[in-house]
């Protein structure tokens, strides 16, 4: 215990006007430890965290998987998915909510009927979208009603979209996959009544007590395949049938997969130019491209995620691989990095190689191309010379050297992006884990012959970046792994996985874990079992099935419960009771857009931490925060985030792991309006937003005792943790004010021995909740440094409005 100074009456008067705020720390009084694994992050592949980010593969698309893009359907404006027109009737291929809107005319009282068909029992739901504004590509990104149908929950829906969802009503109904549904929706001012089939009276009559006033109509599915016809609409602008045609001038992208565009070297398309989207014999899951020309250079190109184009720079080597087969001999298959001008004609070229040979089999080509300039917009191409047929599947394009970290397949500036986050922990998990297809066994192996899936995000995920690149990456990087798995993995293979994790040569999967290139056991510490699973008994069977298999083959590693924490389900109550002795932390999930979101996190932990110890006394079980989750990104999510760490610190012998989701985003790409990066990037460039920068300076600030300390000031504005070092030397203060007004606080020291009069202070503050970083403008709210000379055991300091501020103190 330290010995308490004798309390210094100095003042230190920063700015004019008396103190409204008070804080003390007793640096002599320790009541808990801080865990060094705070500052993590959640990574998984929504919104192509992975793909088009930190792997290093630069093709988006490169199995050919992804089905031809529709061509456009006259009269409507897609957002998202694939959409296929048969006059009068249309089909849609399941997706997370994709949306095809009429473009005129704007309703604001009118009927609107369609004809629905649900292919599957089994899946989501699907049916009208109502009075729309804002439409964006995004399941919430728009504005509007929606009435939908479920064969699955047998129930007709109504709801409201504003960038998220709302259910106004819902009512029990007979739907049936593969039937034909009429739905027929009345809007007049406040009221929409709904009608089912062949039903006089509405099965949902409701008043918007704040309507939506106007807007378009239009079609969505949500996780289902579907069809629709017959849309009519009868308004103030008379009676519209409207019809599903597509525009004859997009005919050829109905024969290449989506990913990819034509390429006619120096002449226009017409006759030159034939492509399949071919099933025959593909190299890898289910389709290749088929390419073939009558002369000269024919082929397609890809401009990575977005399309947003590839980065190259001058003198930089670029190296990849591809698989071709080929019928007709041709004179060669050429692969070239290029401009992509507006005209997209490939006008100038920046690398080419020239194959070869290509042989009648699939067989492996890699190339390396060299680019002769820079260029963040450039296309990837492969050209056949000559007539004949080529089919390619499986590219593989990525930087060399300074373009990898640490010569391993993942975007370099990226990874030190990460690194200078000051990331202690990482987690590989979320909804990601749910898909049934996501098994650990496809992950691992050769890349190129990894099966796709259908993913949680993306119905066409591949497997070149899996659970194993994830650890290797947290290894090199210097960040604690956490993995989660699939609730349905059968214990046999989870037994397996521990093995192949973290078992020696000797293991059946540790001698495979060493065929594949890593000898050594990665040592992994925690596995989660699920992801926000539904609290039920289910969940307690498969939980007791995969620790029971996993904890022989490794006792060191520990486990954690993927079930949402519902304190009133009594369910909880029973895992606590019956896995408490077995999971060693409970991931709990929070919310995080909030600038006043710790004080409701406080509240949180603190009836977790209280019911988990009565309902089991004794127990070990602690918990987690794996996912901070909200649907912003910018200074208003960086002091929620500031003021969930002082939470869960002031916890910090139960909460030992927080990880904010979400780790990256890719610029412009946001496919379900979870719009919460930290760090963002393009195809070239590397930016963090305010979030990333609080998690950064809490890092960097981060000591591992908690002291004593308390608050007051206005409106609860501020928020406080004091933690200092072992030998009592250093001490940091941790301030949120979450007002919109600054506060002059009294601050006052206690058992520090003398206070070094020069303070550092590191801030975070802007003029607004909303101010975020843009690729123009990357460095606009970011932490600024300074020092003050004027410390003592009581001192004042104003807290600017909307701030989150890190006082660093030295004893004597």
């Amino acid at each position: 215990m330290l010995s308490i100074a004798a309390l210094l009456t100095v003042y230190v008067v920063l700015g004019a006007g008396p103190a409204d705020s008070k804080l003390s720390v007793d640096a002599g009084k320790v009541v808990n430890r801080v865990s060094p694994l705070m500052y993590g992050s959640c990574i998984e592949d929504v919104n192509h965290e992975i793909y088009g980010g930190l792997y290093a593969q630069m093709i988006f698309g490169e199995s050919f998987e992804e089905p031809p893009k529709p061509s456009r359907i006259v009269g409507w404006s897609s957002y998202g998915g694939h959409w296929k027109g048969h006059d009068r009737e249309l089909s849609a291929l399941a997706d997370s909510g994709a949306k095809l809107l009429l473009d005129r005319p704007v309703l604001t009282d009118a009927s609107v009927s369609c004809e629905v068909r649900l292919a599957d029992a089994k899946g989501g739901n699907a049916g009208l979208i109502l009075r729309v504004s804002e439409p964006k590509l995004g399941a919430d990104a728009w504005v509007g009603y929606e009435v939908s149908i479920s064969a699955s929950g047998q129930h007709v829906i109504l709801g409201r979209h504003e960038r998220n969802f709302r259910r106004l009503a819902e009512v029990p109904a007979k739907i049936e996959a593969g039937r034909w549904h009429r739905l027929k929706v009345e809007l007049k001012g406040s009221m929409i009544r709904v009608f089912l089939d062949d039903a006089e009276k509405p099965v949902i009559a409701f008043e918007d007590p704040a309507p939506i006033k106007s807007g378009l109509a239009g079609v969505r599915t949500w996780n289902s395949d579907a069809s629709f016809r017959n849309f009519v609409i009868d308004g103030s602008e008379g009676k519209v049938e409207a019809a599903f045609k597509h525009d004859p001038r997009d005919s050829w992208v109905q024969n290449l997969s989506g990913m990819w565009d034509p390429v006619v070297k120096g002449l226009q398309l017409p006759g030159r130019l034939r492509l399949t989207w071919d099933d025959s014999m593909p190299f890898h899951s289910a389709h290749s491209q088929r390419i073939e020309g009558s002369a000269g250079m024919v082929g397609i190109a890809n401009r990575g995620l977005n399309r947003w184009g590839l980065t190259v720079r001058e003198g930089h080597t670029y190296a990849g691989h591809l698989y071709l087969r080929q019928e007709g001999h041709p004179k060669g298959v050429l692969v070239m990095l290029q401009a992509a001008n507006p005209k997209g004609d490939g006008s100038q070229t920046y690398a080419v190689q020239n194959l070869g040979s290509i042989g009648a089999d699939w067989a492996r080509y890699d190339f390396s191309l060299t680019s002769t300039a820079t260029d963040e917009s450039a296309r990837f191409v492969i050209l056949v010379d000559g007539p004949g047929k080529v089919w390619v599947d499986q590219v593989y394009l990525a930087g060399t050297g300074d373009d990898l970290f640490k010569d391993l397949p993942f975007r370099a500036n990226i990874a030190e992006g990460l690194k200078k986050e000051g990331l202690t922990a990482l987690r590989y998990g979320g909804s990601m884990v749910n898909a049934p297809g996501y098994r650990w066994k496809t992950m691992i192996g050769d890349r190129d012959k990894r099966p796709m899936y259908r993913g949680t995000w993306y119905p066409y995920s591949t497997n070149g970046f899996g659970i194993e690149e994830f650890i290797q990456f947290c290894k090199a990087a210097g960040f604690e792994p956490i993995v989660a798995i699939n609730i349905e993995e059968t214990p046999q293979d989870a037994a397996d996985l521990v093995d192949y994790l973290n078992g020696p040569v000797t293991t059946e999967w540790g001698k495979r874990r060493a065929a594949n290139g890593h000898p050594e056991p990665y040592g992994l510490k925690y596995i989660e079992i699920g992801n926000e699973e539904t609290t039920n008994a289910h969940y307690i069977d498969r939980f007791k099935l995969l620790y029971g298999a996993m904890r022989p083959r490794d006792p060191k590693v520990d486990t954690i419960i993927g079930a949402w924490w519902e304190y009133k389900n009594p369910i909880s109550r029973r895992i606590v009771e019956e896995l408490g002795d077995k999971a060693a932390l409970w991931d709990l999930h929070v919310g995080g857009d909030n600038p006043r979101e710790g004080a409701k996190v406080d509240e949180m932990i603190a009836r977790m931490r209280r019911l988990v110890q009565e309902w089991s006394p004794g127990t070990k079980l602690k918990a987690c925060i794996l996912e901070e989750n909200g649907g912003h990104h910018d200074l208003a999510r960086a002091l929620g985030h500031a003021g969930i760490l002082n939470a869960a610190q002031r916890h910090g012998d139960f909460i030992l792991i927080d990880c904010p989701a979400n780790c990256l985003q890719p610029w412009k790409q946001n496919d379900n309006d979870w719009d919460q990066g930290q760090l963002f990037f393009t195809s070239g460039q590397v930016w963090g937003m305010p979030p990333y920068y609080a998690q950064q300076m809490a890092a960097a600030a981060h000591l591992p005792l908690r002291l004593e300390a308390k608050v007051q000031s206005p409106g609860d504005d501020l928020d406080m943790t004091a933690t200092r070092d072992e030998a009592g030397n250093l001490l940091v203060l941790k301030v949120v004010n979450a007002g919109d007004k600054p506060h002059r606080s009294e601050i006052e020291i206690k058992g520090f021995g003398g206070v070094n009069p020069r303070a550092e202070v590191v801030q975070l503050t802007g003029a607004s909740l909303t101010d975020r970083n843009l690729p123009e403008e990357p460095e606009k709210i970011r932490p600024s440094h300074s020092t003050f000379d004027q410390a003592a055991e009581r001192f004042s300091y104003e807290f600017p409005a909307r701030s989150y501020t890190i006082l660093r103190l030295k004893r004597g």
